[in-house]
């Protein structure tokens, strides 16, 4: 289709030309854009546009993200697929019946949508713009009406030239800023046909004085319009994005709106009242128009656009780009606040081991140009000690952050945790099984963070530290706790380079998961013993579709080597669900080691479970038989230990169950914990 080519031409900048010198609301812009604003008028007044008639298809999504610096692909939490018949009169008369809605629940939620989310916008909105029925932008002055000239500032950025049929459509792209950018305005684009300054295209954003909801993060709009009966311009796609963040403690969590939309099938001057039929603009269709309409037989989350996964689609992104450039940061971002912090419920309360019962808190304090403040606490039931640390940070809207951090905190051996702290709480308080291997750690780190384009997380971290080994306090309700991990104690230095990819889908793959660390470190003990260490571990986990179900690959493993012995808190570690199922927690401790595991995981049948008003839980859970092998080294040659077992993920993959069995001095071992993507937030 024409229209498509036309939308492809107007995103590659390589199409067109830059403009010749334009300022912002030189005579020149200031003519083309009070014409275009006459032309909106104008043409809700044409004598020739009698009515329309269209039909209208579109996806509306709810994605929930979550973690630190939003790594994580945001999941699909609902999707709702509808149909609509859409009438338009002038001057400003619609009627959208919606004649096929369906919607799939992939997790719990309750959320409604606003009635104007479930339709159409028409003639690129009125005058006064408003969305989410008011309640997330209202009272914004449309760029191209009589208050919007006064309201705005215009300046002619591209030209641009398409050839159609018949036809030579010369364009031009014109950034809209507000004068001043603490109004309530939209920020952003419009993009007019040269010759008679008609709206083909408009994409923009709003300040942070027009979202009214403050959990609101930015709210992004792209409206296309094409050329029917080579005369009138009226909608043919449509998106719409919303994003709330916000934080659950100090864990970051967001929640994105997606409305996509593509009109088509117009009828022009049919005649009729449609239009005119009373009742709000959009709502149901009469039950004998609803039962008539059929959706494809596919399901709606197969049918869904490859990109709706994606945390922010590629024109959006454009979108939100430029109006950070064309406005100050402040402009956009939301009020500086005091809030209480945690990285996860386990901060609030926790158990294990060292502490017994362990209770926290903390604070965080954002400061404005970036900076943010960070105090927590935390104190232990069973060893009464103290454990805190107080942080500052900067960082940039592009990622780019650096932390000071000043601390009096356990630290794990651990490379990957092998369960989530929630779970690691309760098996140890009922049964002391204790998946941590703490030491006490004081000091200073500075660390560097960026983000590359594709998702991946750079840090750079140094630091001054004294490590002290831990004792157990504590006694479990069953069974007794094991002994912790015993350090070489004193005072040194470190510097690590981590490199990360937290999950989503890459080239050929379906996800794809991936951290390594190198890391130097030199320990001062006791009678100036001196140990220096240089450690390298890696691990990737690879999921990639197949005729038989997906294929998942993890491989891991690394080796350290220094001056005389490795200190404890530097050898590799394995043993646990997570890099050695069927072995005992830490089951290996060397130099030197290399994981492997294949999975195979299908969709299987399962037990259906009620959950209430949310309706019922799907009978289907994922079946993962798989395979897998530990090999270590440290004094002796390389040995390597064999694995096998099945996962079960039931629930909408909300959990996972393992059986899994060591094949060389390993037993039969059971595991249950819930999905790894929520562990960050555990």
């Amino acid at each position: 289709m024409w229209h498509r080519a036309l939308l492809a031409f107007l995103l590659v900048a390589a199409a067109g030309h830059r403009a010749e010198g334009q300022g912002w609301n030189d005579p020149r812009t200031r003519d083309l854009v009070e014409r275009a604003t006459a032309r909106r008028l104008s043409q809700l007044a044409d004598s020739t546009l009698i009515d329309t008639r269209a039909t209208a298809h579109g996806y509306l999504t709810f994605l929930a993200q979550l973690g630190e610096g939003f790594l994580l692909p945001p999941r699909v939490v609902r999707a709702d697929e509808l149909a609509l018949e859409v009438y338009w009169r002038p001057p400003n008369y619609s009627k959208q019946w919606i004649v096929g809605r369906r919607d799939t629940l992939v997790l719990p939620t309750d959320i409604q949508y606003h009635r104007d989310h479930l339709g159409i916008i028409q003639n690129n909105f009125p005058d006064i713009i408003r969305l989410g029925d008011g309640d997330e932008v209202r009272d914004v002055p449309h760029p191209l009406s009589p208050s919007g000239l006064a309201t705005y500032e215009f300046q002619i950025a591209d030209s641009l030239r398409f050839e159609l049929p018949g036809r030579v459509l010369e364009v031009y792209e014109v950034k809209v800023r507000p004068r001043n950018d603490a109004d309530a305005a939209a920020v952003g684009a419009v993009y007019l046909a040269r010759d008679d300054a008609q709206v083909v295209r408009m994409a923009f954003s709003f300040t942070r004085a027009a979202l009214k909801d403050k959990l609101l993060e930015d709210v992004s709009i792209i409206l296309e319009n094409s050329l029917i009966e080579g005369r009138y311009w009226l909608p043919r796609r449509q998106e719409i994005e919303i994003r709330r963040s916000g934080s659950w403690m100090d864990f970051p969590v967001k929640g994105i709106i997606r409305g996509r939309w593509d009109v088509r099938d117009y009828i022009v001057n049919a005649g009729g009242t449609e239009a005119l039929a009373p009742g709000p603009e959009i709502t149901l269709a009469p039950p004998g128009r609803r039962a008539a309409f059929r959706f494809p037989p596919t399901r709606i989350v197969d049918s869904l656009p490859a990109d709706v996964t994606l945390a922010t689609g590629e024109e959006v992104r454009q979108v939100q780009e430029e109006a950070r450039r064309l406005v100050r940061a402040q402009a956009l971002a939301r009020s500086r606040q005091t809030l209480p912090s945690a990285r996860g419920i386990s901060d609030l309360v926790q158990v294990n081991r060292v502490e017994g019962i362990a209770v926290g808190a903390g604070i965080r304090r954002q400061l404005g140009h970036g900076l943010d403040l960070g105090l927590r606490g935390r104190v232990g039931t069973a060893d009464r000690e103290v454990k805190g640390a107080l942080t500052m940070g900067w960082q940039r809207a592009s990622g780019l952050a650096v932390r000071l951090s000043v601390a009096r905190d356990f630290r794990d051996v651990s490379d990957e945790p092998e369960a989530s702290r929630t779970r690691n709480s309760l098996a140890a308080q009922e049964w002391g099984a204790d998946y941590t291997q703490p030491y006490q750690a004081t000091g200073a780190n500075l660390s560097l963070t960026g983000w590359t384009p594709r998702r991946w997380r750079w840090t750079i971290e140094g630091g001054v530290e004294e490590h002290r080994s831990l004792e157990v306090h504590a006694t479990p309700a069953r069974g007794r706790f094991r002994s912790t991990v015993q350090v070489l104690e004193g005072w040194g230095e470190r510097l690590a380079l981590r490199l990360e990819r937290a999950g989503g889908p890459a080239t050929g793959l379906a996800d794809l998961r991936f951290r390594t660390e190198l890391r130097f470190a030199r320990r001062e003990g006791a009678a100036d013993e001196v140990r220096n260490s240089a450690r390298l571990w890696g691990a990737m986990e690879a999921t990639r579709t197949t005729g038989a179900g997906d294929l998942r690959v993890r491989l891991a493993g690394g080796g350290v080597t220094g001056s005389d012995r490795v200190v404890p808190q530097e050898l590799l570690y394995a043993g646990g669900p997570i890099t050695a199922p069927g072995y005992a927690f830490h089951q290996f401790a060397a130099t030197g080691m290399a994981q492997a595991r294949v999975e195979l995981r299908r969709i299987g049948p399962f037990v259906p479970v009620p959950i209430g008003r949310w309706g019922r839980l799907p009978g289907t859970a994922t079946w993962a038989p798989y395979a897998g092998v530990v090999a270590t080294r440290t004094d002796d040659p390389w040995k390597g230990y064999p694995l096998v077992g099945l996962g079960i993920e039931p629930f909408l993959q909300l959990v996972r169950i393992d059986i899994a069995r060591g094949l060389r001095d390993g037993r039969w071992r059971f595991g249950f914990d819930v999905s790894r993507d929520f562990w960050p937030i555990l």
